[in-house]
């Protein structure tokens, strides 16, 4: 029995079938004779994030086979691959992307109002119907003929334009606060960027895989499919840290994937405890996390990889803000693998260097970055309270029984 988006219908108010009102857009084009500059990579899209912030170059390094569909500006994206992830982006530039990225717009604008679209892929019934219908364990995916069958109660037009109304004044408020967090951010990295500019060649810098020889350093890549299936995942127990929920040096696991005290048991290895770095291994190697006492127990995720100290030559936060160091991240992407999402593994890690300073210099680096880094997360903070009352005004206005605000 298909699910229904809310219970209850208000006068005019119809209940239709994904599949009838959206309409995926197919236009294959050669990314090399399509005259376009720009593709979008699933690592190019957040999560609950409609913006695209981030793209790469066509022409500039190798890009895949299946990089072939067109998308043009107001064509919705939506990632197939683990969809739990909730990756739904609204372009404002036409570009290529892959086939497993789907380019989606609405079939009859006068039925469904385009601008409303991306706010119905938004529901927590989308995604959970996306989630059920997808197939696969180490990376599943859902078909697009498993999505059509998704129904919904659509409102008239007119009241299709109040609500997209209100959301988006819901959402710009979020936004602003966004783009206040990307200028805190700036200055943190130009911070970091003088407490860090080490020449590796310098006797002042220890290379980080040097560490680990000396066990002052323990390296541990995060749990692949073989260890742990998407099968295994829950709504609630122990959280999975991924790349995903890792958001300017903070965890934000909002409705993200969880194991139960039996699978945690079995990953043992791979629980955080307080004073972890936690580091993106795929995309954006400028994601990482310091594990405080809240985190402990958490489950790394298969696309991070973890440091934890093993002496007291480092103090943890000394550690982390050189891992997310301007520097640190040219080193990375030098030694990446990888060209439409660059990877790298504990080898390439090790050639990050970490300069030597006593625990008082040390100290006076953390404190100098950690008090700008206090003023980025207070307003993450504020965004979170934006993002739940944006979920909030949602699910009254779609998810619920149709009452419009």
């Amino acid at each position: 029995m298909p699910e229904v988006v809310g219970t209850k219908k208000s006068v005019g108010w119809t209940t239709v079938a994904f599949g009838d009102v959206v309409r995926q857009v197919k236009d294959k084009v050669d990314p090399q004779d399509s005259g376009l500059d720009r593709f979008v990579a699933g690592e190019h899209m957040d999560t609950d994030d409609l913006r695209l912030r981030r793209w790469g170059e066509i022409g500039v390094g190798y890009l895949g086979p299946a990089f072939h569909m067109r998308f043009k500006p107001g064509h919705v994206l939506y990632g197939s691959r683990r969809t739990y992830l909730r990756k739904v982006a609204v372009a404002d530039f036409e570009g290529i992307t892959a086939n497993t990225t789907y380019v989606l717009e609405s079939a009859e604008p006068k039925v469904l109002l385009p601008e409303l679209l991306q706010f119905i892929m938004q529901t927590d019934a989308f995604n959970e119907h996306s989630v059920r219908e997808s197939r696969g364990s180490v990376n599943p995916y859902v078909n697009f003929s498993d999505l059509a069958w998704f129904e919904f109660n659509l409102p008239p037009t007119q009241v299709q334009a109040r609500i997209v109304e209100v959301l988006r004044a819901a959402l710009n408020t979020k936004n602003r606060v966004g783009d206040a967090i990307y200028a805190a951010s700036q200055v943190v990295t130009a911070k970091l960027h003088s407490a860090f500019p080490v020449d590796p060649h310098e006797p002042e810098a220890m290379l980080l895989g040097e560490a680990v020889e000396l066990g002052k350093i323990q390296l541990k890549t995060g749990p692949f499919g073989t260890v742990l299936a998407a099968s295994e995942y829950r709504d609630s127990g122990w959280p999975i840290v991924n790349p995903t929920e890792m958001k300017n040096g903070m965890i934000v696991h909002n409705g993200g994937p969880h194991v139960d005290d039996e699978t945690a048991s079995r990953l043992e290895t791979y629980r955080l405890q307080k004073g972890d770095v936690l580091l993106a291994r795929k995309g954006d190697f400028s994601k990482a996390i310091l594990a405080s006492e809240e985190h402990a127990g958490w489950v790394a995720g298969s696309d991070t990889i973890r440091l934890r100290l093993r002496s007291d030559d480092f103090l943890p936060e000394y550690l982390y803000f050189c891992i997310r160091s301007p520097q640190a991240k040219r080193v990375l992407m030098s030694h990446s693998h990888g060209t439409v999402m660059p990877g790298l593994n504990e080898k390439i890690l090790g050639s990050v260097p970490i300069q030597r300073r006593d625990k008082s210099a040390q100290l006076e680096v953390v404190r100098f970055v950690g008090m700008c880094l206090s003023s980025v997360r207070s307003l993450l903070e504020h965004e979170n309270e934006c993002e739940q009352f944006f979920r909030s005004v949602l699910r009254h206005s779609l998810g619920m029984s149709g009452v419009v605000l």
